[in-house]
């Protein structure tokens, strides 16, 4: 029964100090890894990616397809950070966008803005405007921190299973 009580004890105050508010919808969301160690973790897996997966040359129309998308999105991001005074949620990012000669059906951003398309999606959209919805979603995702969320998440079931 103590046991019990610590434990609640301790997950109460986790979930308390952890817990916050998320400016842009108001939604609850737990952190419990800073940002700026999320980044430099994802920075990591992201270089150990595109060695594995090279990025397709920026002489490629769709590779500057891409880029020019991300870009625009970036800069719309930015602005809108600014003007919700919010830009400090966007301090460590250092926006890359590329595209990796793969067939999958699939595009990701990761906590600091790198972005990657892979190329079996471009069939798939077709079109500018329907890639740039797709990468506009995987930007959002890394904007509102959800990897950071979704790890935390995992961190804390570990915890309960472990005790």
């Amino acid at each position: 029964m103590f046991r019990r009580t610590i434990l609640f004890c301790a997950l109460t105050a986790i979930c308390f100090v952890s817990c916050q508010k998320v400016p842009i919808t108001g939604r609850k969301q737990m952190s419990l890894i800073p940002e700026s160690e999320m980044i430099g973790m994802s920075l990591t897996n992201y270089t150990d990616f595109l060695a594995k997966n090279p990025a397709v040359s920026d002489a490629d129309a769709n590779a500057r397809m891409v880029s020019k998308i991300g870009t625009d999105i970036q800069k719309a991001v930015e602005s809108f950070m600014v003007e919700k005074g919010l830009s400090s949620r966007l301090d460590g990012y250092k926006w890359e966008f590329h595209l990796v000669n793969e067939n999958t059906v699939n595009a990701w951003c990761m906590p600091g803005g790198k972005v990657v398309v892979y190329s079996g999606l471009l069939p798939v959209t077709q079109t500018e405007a329907a890639l740039a919805c797709v990468m506009g979603h995987e930007i959002a995702h890394a904007v509102a921190r959800h990897g950071n969320e979704r790890m935390s998440q995992g961190l804390l079931v570990g915890w309960l299973r472990s005790v």
